[in-house]
């Protein structure tokens, strides 16, 4: 009786240490945003239709192009394609509306004195390196890069980067392009500072998206997401053994930071790992930071690396 008692005991501490892990969700109102469907307004237009869309969005109608530029588009057979199966997945956005009202909701509230902009969807060509960006007074989202994964148009992607073509990355695709507006780049090149500098992005997806999924938030199939958590001790221990945290090698932004199909221990381990677990390891310090520091998010934001690092008391469970 004593045995099941110590352990039932062991249980409710394990689980209040899970629970402190839990970032804090603040309940926030959502907000009325304004949805612009300019894929639809474009794609349904005729060519005499142009220079009224010029004067309402001049920004996607650079000066210098003539108009068979934009009518050749119109009737391009391959881009008529690419609206015919945006429009099979999103001809009703209203959910969208719903879900980005609820973000910029908490955007107001993390972040006062950013504005809340005009949302406008667009086809971008399956331009994977601007699927979601966030300017000031505009957010941009591509709706062709996030018709999910298995999709015909993405089969020349690497399997690795597929993932990040579902519906479910475009909140985060948008947060990552606000959250490093508002973080400053680390001064020097050490590992440790761009682990935390893309750990920042991360914790600001936590507070934003609480009701998306690590993998989600990361980026990552579930499997790559459980594959860093069951090995955080092994990782967090060959960084500090082989004293990478403070080495300014750009060869490790390759190995570890930048987006590959897996990082590079040189070990066994390589192929089961995701790329970029420099990134997912940056995140775990700040969180750490977070929950025993009694610091704002402002302040967090703005500090360097060194600092966050040593006041975090990050230590995984092995």
């Amino acid at each position: 009786m004593k045995k099941l008692l110590f352990f039932s005991f062991i249980l409710i501490l394990a689980s209040c240490g899970e629970d402190k892990k839990k970032v804090e969700v603040v309940n926030t109102n959502p907000i009325n945003v304004e949805l612009v469907r300019f894929d639809k307004l474009f794609y349904e237009s005729q060519p005499e239709d142009l220079l009224k869309l010029k004067n309402q969005f001049p920004y996607f109608f650079p000066a210098g192009n003539e108009d068979t530029v934009w009518t050749n588009k119109l009737s391009n057979p391959l881009l008529r394609e690419l609206y015919t199966e945006v429009q099979n997945k999103y001809g009703d956005a209203d959910f969208l509306r719903v879900d980005l009202g609820e973000l910029f909701g908490k955007v107001e509230y993390y972040f006062p004195k950013s504005k809340t902009p005009k949302i406008i969807t667009l086809i971008n060509e399956v331009d994977k390196d601007a699927k979601a960006i966030y300017a000031d007074s505009l957010a941009l989202i591509s709706l062709d890069c996030y018709l999910g994964e298995k999709h015909r148009f993405y089969k020349d992607f690497p399997d690795y980067q597929k993932v990040r073509f579902n519906q479910n990355q475009i909140l985060p695709d948008l947060v990552s392009s606000f959250a490093f507006s508002r973080i400053p780049y680390p001064s020097d090149r050490t590992l440790l500072s761009q682990m935390v500098y893309y750990g920042k992005e991360l914790y600001v997806k936590d507070l934003l998206l609480p009701e998306a999924t690590n993998a989600a938030k990361i980026g990552y199939s579930e499997t790559h997401e459980k594959w860093c958590e069951e090995n955080e001790a092994q990782m967090w221990s060959y960084f500090v053994e082989n004293n990478l945290l403070y080495e300014s090698n750009q060869k490790n932004e390759f190995r570890f930071i930048n987006d590959a199909p897996f990082s590079k221990f040189y070990l066994e381990i390589d192929n089961e790992s995701p790329g970029r677990v420099g990134q997912w390891l940056g995140w775990q310090i700040v969180r750490s930071f977070m929950e025993n520091n009694d610091v704002s998010l402002q302040d967090m934001l703005a500090m360097d690396a060194k600092t966050i690092f040593e006041n975090s008391k990050y230590k995984p469970a092995k």
